[in-house]
């Protein structure tokens, strides 16, 4: 249901989308206050009748589409005539069987000259003759509408005097309705007006076209889409066709054509046969032969195609093509394409020397080996290269592009290329967008495209990169946006600190700086290379100047006193206490934030279990008013056997946790009875984790505990750090005795 204003307000709204929708009621008033819309799509709403469809008030309509529902009726409703706009009306897949002079009254009335009409999987019975009589339309088309060739002949019939850009009869692939095709069902046509026309996919076409195309002559283009035709031969004399398509009709031979006003001929996906055959079409300006898996024994001159006007030339997809012309005759071309044809001799010679109004080439894909240094001779005007997927003598791009000044688009793509001449692009100064992914360049050598003074985009995704020189990255065009270097072999080492400083430096020229991946080495291989860090790289002793050393030497006794005075103070409390008993079994070392965990868990399990251990808290065993790193030294460390680091999320980012546990290490080095026991509370992520790497290192080489909150798990965890915190525990058989006897106490007063 919708209601009256139910669209109020959206007067800006200008696509109303309804499908699908099971509307029972359409108030008057539903689409009031759409008064910009241009586009309402109403399929499958189990609308009856265009008669009570409330939309003769959106005069800005121009399509209105109520295809798949129940229409039966083809009578234009008087509210048309408030439509002046509307272009497209699909009617297709309806109930719509009888079609009357009275159903067109409206437009009789007011013409609708822009009007597209789609009447398409109706059940047509019949068509009053005389209803379009005088009737403009801009497009009608008629598909799988008739159950025989006699009910279509009559309805075609019926279309007399109807005056029509477009016209379009035929079946859909998968709606067959006739069994076969009567050349006397287009003899009404003769009736009608119209400059184009196209029929499609009717079984059992007449193979003999004799007088079949008779009502067609005076149209200007003209489309058969799969017909089972063997040829096209007997065509009338006078026929005016300036397009011709003739696409996936199962031609046995290529059809001999002669047609003086022919201007574009358009013959793919017809697939039945495998030699080109010459034909005679002097007027021809453009020629579509793509997806026939032809061959060509000799190509490509004017006495090919019987013409010197040619301005677009596509073979692409077929198959041998054998190059002994350089296209004398065709000077006019200004598109070419060979794409996934297989070119033979191509490379023996200039072979694109007349084409001096060249645009657009084409040779992806062609099995082209590039030798021969002037095979690109002659294009001065072209924009547009693509030659991806050959390839080149020694995987060396050389200088071939020497003429191409006017270049703006080159696709050098998966022609594993492993070098490129320094010379390779220097004649190239519109070149706009460059192409060089999916090749084998083991360093971004930045110097070939120094004189590409209006390059915008470079793709070098998908080689073998590893790095770039520093000074070299000088080299790369002012004019660069955008530079794609992922999916190459990274190496994030200290020898490439200043590229991997690059990469960071610049992220708004890089594409999808975020996926570029280390390779090498094996500890930071597939980590994002902005991670690398250059504080993990060593001072390189060459920068080191020699003005400086003496100024060193003076400070580094004061450097190293502060920057280890935690350290000594450790090692002089290792002295001090080192032969002493500890008074803690274990300092624990954990973030604030999980300190719920410590107390609930940590401290509950050890301190009052069996048997029970002595832990050292700072927020309960630390001394007030001391320093807090003296009392983590002191306290902390000097007094405790074990240390326990609880790793978590929060004890990665926390400062303190960090300095905590730098201090354990030298702790541990310094004590020969130290132990750490590491506890990972949460799954870390390794990205997170691998940002403190020693830590990381040492929890890849030490067997750690990791927290499960589960009944087994908890089991396991607690038996395994008990026995980790036993391991030099002095036996106290007394202690054991009255930690029995409290547990045998507690479980008698339950």
């Amino acid at each position: 249901m919708i209601e009256d204003d139910a669209y109020q307000g959206l007067n800006h709204l200008s696509t109303l989308i309804l499908t699908g929708n099971p509307i029972q009621s359409l108030a008057l008033g539903a689409f009031s206050g759409l008064s910009s819309l241009q586009k309402l799509v109403a399929v499958e709403i189990n609308l009856a009748s265009l008669e009570d469809f409330p939309i003769g008030h959106l005069k800005t309509l121009k399509e209105l589409n109520v295809a798949h529902n129940l229409i039966h009726s083809f009578k234009f409703p008087e509210y048309f005539s408030n439509l002046p706009n509307l272009e497209h009306l699909d009617l297709s897949n309806n109930k719509i069987q009888n079609v009357y002079h009275e159903d067109l009254k409206v437009l009789h009335q007011m013409p609708l000259l822009n009007l597209s009409l789609d009447l398409s999987l109706n059940p047509l019975d019949f068509i009053e003759p005389g209803t379009f009589k005088e009737i403009k339309l801009n497009e009608l088309t008629l598909r799988s509408n008739f159950n025989s060739t006699h009910v279509m002949k009559i309805c075609i019939q019926g279309l007399a005097g109807l005056k029509i850009n477009r016209l379009v009869l035929g079946e859909f692939k998968n709606e067959r309705n006739l069994q076969s095709f009567d050349r006397s069902v287009l003899e009404g046509l003769c009736n009608l007006t119209f400059e184009k026309f196209r029929i499609a996919y009717f079984s059992e076409f007449p193979r003999d076209d004799t007088g079949l195309f008779n009502c067609l002559v005076n149209v200007s283009m003209i489309s058969l889409l799969s017909l089972d035709l063997d040829s096209l031969e007997a065509l009338p004399k006078d026929c005016r066709w300036q397009h011709l398509e003739l696409i996936n009709c199962n031609f046995k031979q290529f059809p001999t054509l002669k047609l003086n006003s022919l201007k574009e001929f358009v013959f793919i996906d017809n697939k039945g046969m495998s030699t080109f055959t010459e034909f005679e079409l002097p007027n021809l300006q453009f020629l579509d032969l793509k997806r026939n898996r032809l061959s060509f024994k000799g190509c490509c001159s004017h006495t090919n195609f019987g013409t010197t006007k040619l301005k677009h030339l596509d073979l692409s997809f077929n198959d041998v093509i054998t190059m002994n012309s350089n296209f004398l005759g065709l000077e006019q071309l200004e598109h070419l394409d060979f794409q996934h044809s297989n070119l033979k001799q191509a490379n023996d010679f200039s072979v694109f020397l007349s084409l001096r109004n060249l645009r657009y080439l084409d040779i992806s894909y062609t099995n082209t080996r590039v030798v021969f240094h002037g095979i690109f001779v002659g294009l001065v005007r072209l924009q547009t290269l693509k030659m991806a997927g050959n390839s080149f003598q020694n995987n060396l791009l050389p200088d071939i592009f020497t003429e191409l000044t006017n270049l703006i688009i080159l696709d050098l793509s998966k022609c594993q290329l492993e070098q490129v001449s320094q010379m390779a692009f220097h004649s190239l100064p519109r070149l706009q967008v460059l192409n060089m992914s999916h090749n084998k360049l083991l360093s971004l050598d930045t110097l070939p495209y120094k004189p590409l003074h209006s390059l915008r985009i470079l793709d070098c995704s998908f080689n073998r990169i590893m790095e770039s020189k520093e000074q070299e990255l000088q080299h790369l065009p002012r004019s660069l946006a955008l530079l794609n270097l992922t999916q190459n072999d990274f190496a994030c080492v200290c020898e490439h600190q200043s590229f991997l400083q690059w990469v960071k430096d610049q992220r708004q020229l890089l594409v999808g700086a975020e996926q570029m991946m280390c390779t090498q080495p094996l500890d930071m291989q597939d980590m994002p290379v902005l991670s690398f860090r250059n504080a993990t790289c060593q001072m390189n002793k060459m920068i080191i100047s020699v003005s400086v050393l003496t100024v060193l030497l003076v400070s580094v006794a004061g450097v190293l006193v502060y920057k280890f005075y935690f350290h000594l103070m450790l090692l002089a409390g290792c002295k001090k206490y080192g032969r002493g008993e500890s008074t803690y079994d274990a300092f624990v070392i954990y973030s604030s934030q999980d300190e719920d965990w410590v107390r609930n868990e940590l401290v509950k399990n050890l301190e009052e279990g069996v048997p029970p251990f002595q832990l050292c808290l700072h927020y309960r065993d630390f001394i007030p008013g001391v320093a807090i790193a003296a009392n983590i030294i002191q306290e902390g460390f000097h007094k405790s056997r074990k240390v326990i680091v609880v790793v978590s999320q929060h004890f990665i980012q926390s400062r303190w946790c960090i300095f905590e546990y730098e201090i354990a290490q030298t702790w541990q080095f310094l004590s020969s009875r130290a132990g750490i026991i590491f506890i990972v509370l949460h799954k870390l992520e390794k990205s997170l984790l691998r940002q403190q790497v020693e830590l990381y290192r040492l929890l890849n080489r030490n067997t750690y505990l990791e927290w499960e909150d589960s009944v087994l798990g908890r089991h396991i965890f607690w038996r395994r750090l008990r026995k980790a915190l036993l391991d030099g525990k002095p036996w106290r058989p007394e202690g054991t005795a009255d930690a029995d006897s409290r547990q045998q106490e507690a479980t008698a007063s339950t």
